[in-house]
């Protein structure tokens, strides 16, 4: 089970949502140092060292939603609502083209 789960609809093309949620993933792995790859249509990813060394999670782009789903280690949950709410704006700003 996730630690933090959030989906926001969006109006974009799969093709589109695909495109930003890749430049989002890029963007994350030169700030924290994430690793990503995609599998099917979901970005999976890890932190392997840093501030938040042992966070897991997908990026699962649908037609119509994006889901982000983040397994926190137990030394980050009670920052939880801080990682929430900077993934809800970098969420909101993937599908509403900002």
């Amino acid at each position: 089970m996730a630690t933090i789960d959030i989906r926001r609809e969006h109006a974009l093309s799969k093709e589109e949502a695909r495109t930003r949620a890749e430049k989002l993933a890029q963007g994350l792995e030169q700030k924290i140092g994430i690793r990503w790859k995609w599998a099917g249509d979901n970005i999976e990813f890890d932190v392997p060292s840093g501030a938040a060394k042992g966070a897991t999670g997908k990026v699962s782009v649908e037609p119509k939603t994006v889901r982000v789903e983040i397994d926190l280690p137990f030394l980050l949950r009670p920052m939880k609502g801080t990682v929430e709410a900077k993934v809800k704006e970098k969420l909101d700003k993937l599908v509403s083209g900002v």
